[in-house]
């Protein structure tokens, strides 16, 4: 599985500081899910390097449900580092939740096309196969985070499709592959990332470059951030080129 293949991978030159020189302490980072195949991988080793633990806080990087990261930090909570869409974490600057300036981008996820394993993989090389792909399946699936709203919001109206999706594509809040694993939709939508690590799945491929909506995600420092300077070790952790070969073997592309 990725957690198996990724925990393979040597990490050189990302020491930070002597475990013994660094006062212990805990970070509460949330992040999206596109980033969290390897952010389990890089997090662990982060902490047996620099000596901070790290409290994780997963949900989507937009919407309005209860779990997305701009409503938790809207409703008080407090975040050391937050990891999510960029756009999302622009609009969090200009609200006061994330500190200014602390922003970096991280990587660059496309959204892929997953089937049920052993299911027929529909054409979808170029736009007006994937449309007709579309409009074949008799389910479809996408998530409630930054692929979803695009294709739910933009997508299927520019190819003039949005009425037939409308009795058919269903939003899930998490991970869309697992309902495609469970027979539950036909087709599943979702950033690379968050489709590689589910079993039970086979991914079609990316969505044809005209129509690819590329989404970079970013990490910044809570404005409410008790453990700052941490906070910004680990954003320069995860940045660092030490760690693009975990990102790539993730489905993501370095920013």
């Amino acid at each position: 599985m990725l957690g198996r293949r990724l925990f393979g991978l040597g990490l050189p030159g990302l020491l930070l500081a002597p475990r013994a020189a660094q006062a212990s302490t805990t970070l509460r980072v949330m992040t999206s899910g596109a980033f969290t195949a390897p952010f389990e991988i890089l997090a662990p080793r982060f902490t047996a390097e620099a000596g901070h633990r790290i409290e994780t806080i997963r949900g989507p990087s937009m919407g309005q449900a209860p779990d997305a990261i701009p409503q938790r930090l809207a409703r008080g909570e407090a975040a050391d580092a937050v990891i999510l869409a960029r756009g999302s974490l622009d609009g969090l600057v200009r609200a006061g939740l994330v500190r200014a300036g602390t922003e970096r981008d991280l990587v660059h996820s496309a959204i892929a096309l997953a089937v049920r394993a052993g299911t027929p993989h529909p054409r979808i090389g170029t736009v007006e196969e994937f449309r007709q792909a579309l409009l074949n399946a008799a389910s479809i699936g996408y998530s409630s985070s930054a692929s979803g709203v695009y294709l739910s919001t933009e997508l299927f109206a520019r190819l003039g499709i949005a009425e037939q999706m409308a009795g058919k594509a269903r939003q899930f809040p998490r991970w869309v592959g697992l309902e495609v694993a469970n027979g539950v939709v036909e087709l599943g939508f979702q950033q690379t990332s968050e489709l590689l690590p589910i079993p039970g799945i086979e991914i079609v491929g990316r969505l044809p470059p005209p129509i690819q909506r590329v989404t970079t995600f970013s990490a910044g420092i809570g404005a409410r951030a008790e453990q700052p300077e941490a906070a910004l070790a680990l954003i320069r952790f995860l940045a660092a080129p030490a760690a693009h070969a975990v990102i790539r073997a993730a489905g993501l592309d370095p920013a």
